[in-house]
């Protein structure tokens, strides 16, 4: 089950449960829209991988499934993707 991490690991934004501007790697690495569009260029800083939207669970879901209260966040931010 995803954990639907709570912060960008570059800038640590806020990203809720229901956000629609939060993007997963396949490890869960978790960022915002725009450090994925502007300095990640799409691509994790920890795998490689792609970022794509993280689905949002259902609010009925979220009572017995809730998400991750631990912040995850890269030491100096992201560095530019090239």
């Amino acid at each position: 089950m995803l954990a639907l991490r709570p912060n960008c690991e570059c800038c640590d934004r806020d990203l809720p449960p229901d956000s629609g501007d939060a993007y997963i790697c396949s490890f869960e690495c978790t960022f915002c829209g725009d450090c994925r569009d502007r300095v990640l260029k799409g691509r994790c800083p920890n795998c490689g991988g792609e970022l794509v939207r993280r689905p949002i669970r259902p609010l009925e879901k979220l009572a017995n499934n809730p998400a991750s209260t631990e912040r995850v966040l890269k030491a100096g931010g992201c560095p530019p993707a090239f």
